[in-house]
């Protein structure tokens, strides 16, 4: 395998000057997508209802298409999965991603085409593997394995012809056979669904691979790791597979597990963030010393960019890449191979680059804390709290904040469960540290704290171990990419959460 390395490179860079194009070319490769996807879909039923076939510019397809949330499509996408063709794309789909729900849905599912696959889900991750050759030319990334910590990759069949499962699964089935020589576990231990098992049979099942790679979200990567090195006594990850020389995060921020990481890890390797998600693959870096993730534009998807302030309007106004700014949050709105028209994904993104476009993730529409006129968002937070880290010598594992609203005796305030890798030696200091960090990042939470008069001191209780786990696993989503919310503007999680606490025992 040692002499594949250096061919493998050689096709990485042949490969970069496709990427190359659309990098020194965003604005007309990406309307050139939105004329694509316009054609092939304008005889579908939804094409029709919306008249793709007149439809000669980005401002008629705007005014043609409203903004859809999913409960806008559902009954376009229950159709199709009923068995039903043509509604939202023009050849057929028979896979569908399921993903964590919306307010009336506990799930919902994201029809995923053949383009999807090919022309988005799979070329990104080629190109990942292509940006990272060009970085790295000498990496022997691809003599050892891959390492995956996907979700539950059960596949479900709606009927005779539909089948759903997380994205995870609809990509593993239907992976080239060249995909399965370079990554790990077997598939008897991919497919199961019970997390506990799962994580013990990953454990002992990978320790004697060469494993090269790692990709997960971070919170179960470190479970993973932290069991690994209980079953083979090793002190470092490092020490068991010597050749590791990736991880590939995404789904929540890295910076709060860094250190971590590199702690349990034992010596220094590459740090990636990926952006994909069911709805498509979006970004990822293609340096670890890139500021924010290359915005991918050739992949089957025509991004709109709505300012955060648009959310909640009855005509909310999206803008293109043209008139993107530095640092301003934007919700972001997709268009896709699979039949999703003017979907508002849920997330907000900031450019960190213009030339070439990058982005960061900075936070969810509905996860922020904004009580208090404060506009906390999940970037500021995830900011914070590594800060409060490193100056108290904490390390954290999870948390999650809501706010807590005016009484007759007090001023509002935050309140944030916190389970702690190891806890600081003085909680008031953590407290203190999180505070002023918060105010650092945020001018309007530094403007509500000032002398208490809207805001007072956080409130934080450490968690005991396994709490948030708990709570996860009564929602149904333990493992993969699901996660914590790290906030809300309400305090529904947080008493969920407390009441978890009441039940498996152990004090906040």
């Amino acid at each position: 395998m040692k002499l594949l390395s250096p061919a493998i490179s050689r096709l990485a860079r042949l490969r970069l000057g496709r990427i190359e194009e659309w990098v020194n070319n965003p604005i007309a490769i990406q309307r050139e997508i939105l004329q694509h996807l316009v054609t092939s879909a304008q005889y579908t039923e939804f094409g029709r209802k919306h008249n793709f076939s007149k439809t000669y510019s980005i401002r008629d397809f705007k005014h043609a298409v409203p903004i859809q949330e999913y409960d806008d499509l559902k009954p376009y996408i229950q159709r199709i999965m009923n068995g039903e063709q043509n509604i939202l794309w023009n050849t057929p789909i028979s896979w569908f991603a399921k993903s964590s729900g919306t307010t009336s849905d506990k799930s919902k599912f994201i029809p995923v085409s053949e383009e999807s696959l090919q022309d988005c889900h799979y070329k990104g991750a080629k190109d990942v593997l292509t940006l990272y050759y060009d970085f790295n030319p000498d990496s022997d990334l691809l003599t050892g394995k891959g390492l995956v910590i996907g979700g539950s990759h059960t596949i479900s069949q709606m009927n005779s012809d539909v089948h759903y499962g997380d994205l995870s699964a609809v990509l593993l089935h239907n992976l080239p056979f060249w995909g399965h020589w370079i990554r790990t576990p077997e598939l008897s231990i991919a497919l199961l669904d019970e997390w506990e098992d799962k994580i013990e049979r990953l454990a002992r099942n990978t320790i004697q691979e060469n494993v090269t790679s790692i990709s997960g979200v971070p919170t179960w990567t470190l479970v993973l790791i932290r069991r690994i090195l209980e079953i083979t006594g090793k002190s470092s990850l490092a020490e068991v597979w010597p050749s590791l020389e990736l991880y590939i995060h995404g789904g929540v921020a890295f910076t709060p597990y860094q250190e971590q990481f590199r702690k349990l890890i034992g010596k220094e390797i590459n740090y990636l963030d990926l952006y994909n998600a069911s709805e498509g693959f979006f970004a990822a870096q293609g340096n670890p010393n890139d500021d924010g993730m290359l915005l991918f534009l050739d992949h089957g998807i025509f991004l709109e960019f709505m300012p955060v302030e648009e959310y909640g309007k009855v005509e909310p106004e999206t803008i293109g890449l043209a008139d993107v700014e530095l640092g301003q949050q934007y919700a972001l709105v997709i268009n896709t191979n699979g039949g999703l028209w003017r979907y508002l994904l849920g997330d907000t993104i900031q450019f960190t680059s213009l030339s070439p476009f990058r982005i960061r993730v900075s936070g969810r529409l509905k996860h922020f804390i904004n009580a208090f006129g404060e506009e906390v968002i999940v970037d500021n937070t995830d900011k914070a709290i590594a800060m409060a880290a490193e100056k108290t010598g904490a390390i954290v594992n999870d948390y999650t904040a809501a706010p807590v609203y005016f009484g007759d005796t007090g001023n509002g305030a935050h309140e944030w469960l916190v389970e702690f890798g190891r806890e600081p030696a003085d909680m008031a200091l953590f407290v203190s540290e999180l505070d002023k960090a918060l105010q650092a990042v945020n001018s309007d939470y530094e403007a509500k704290r000032y002398k208490n008069i809207a805001l007072s001191l956080p409130i934080l209780h450490s968690l005991k171990k396994g709490v948030f786990t708990a709570w996860l696993k009564s929602k149904g989503k333990l493992g993969g990419q699901h996660k914590v919310p790290r906030l809300s503007n309400n305090r529904t999680y947080i008493e969920e959460i407390f009441e978890i606490r009441q039940k498996i025992g152990g004090s906040i």
